[in-house]
């Protein structure tokens, strides 16, 4: 069976999280989302807040119209909220791989059940064939070595460290970083699922 381009991206609806592809609808709320904590910015590719945002908003839906990546606003449901982002990057088709990344979430929805939902969202979507027509092999995640949070919530989720690319890119404040890979493989996504849904529903039940 030969592998088709990806789908047109749905809303992705979870628990605690709807994950809405990039629109005019979301444009605004976004970009209150994203807007200050330059702390956090630091340890990002590109930046996406105050005078980045047009940038960033444009190179999004140039890599959507050219099939290489799938970017999503986060709405929280609990406040019906959009508390940052989230996009599919780097998608292969022909190899069913892909990665997630470009995750940036508002100083008040760091912790709780936000990004666990929105990642149990997205690698669902990848693994149960509805990003791709067909399962995917692997998803991928890249993560400046700099960025001890992410690598801590990934590696939560089981994903395998693999290692580490020296100087693999220049970021947008002229750092040149090195980035830490981490995937999760098919046969891996059945335990990944099983810890993810034991964390969604210790969120559910206080």
């Amino acid at each position: 069976m030969t592998p088709s381009g990806p789908a047109p991206s749905p809303a992705l609806q979870g628990r605690f999280v709807r994950l809405e592809p990039y629109c005019d609808a979301v444009r605004s709320e976004l970009q209150a989302a994203l807007e200050g904590d330059l702390a956090a910015w630091t340890v990002f590719s590109r930046a996406g807040f105050g005078g980045h945002f047009d940038t960033w908003w444009a190179d999004a839906q140039e890599s959507f119209a050219r099939g290489i990546a799938a970017p999503f606003a986060i709405r929280r449901l609990a406040d019906g909220r959009v508390v940052g982002t989230t996009s599919f990057l780097n998608l292969r088709p022909h190899d069913r791989g892909v990665e997630i990344g470009a995750t940036f979430l508002h100083a008040d929805a760091r912790a709780g059940a936000v990004n666990p939902d929105a990642k149990r969202l997205l690698l669902a979507h990848a693994f149960d064939g509805g990003l791709f027509g067909q399962p995917a092999h692997r998803v991928e995640f890249m993560i400046d070595l700099r960025n001890l949070r992410s690598q801590a919530a990934v590696a939560k989720l089981g994903a395998a460290r693999e290692g580490v690319l020296r100087s693999q890119r220049i970021t947008w404040t002229g750092h040149l970083r090195d980035t830490v890979v981490f995937s999760i493989l098919a046969e891996e996504w059945p335990g990944v699922r099983a810890r993810l849904n034991a964390r969604l529903d210790a969120h559910s039940h206080p």
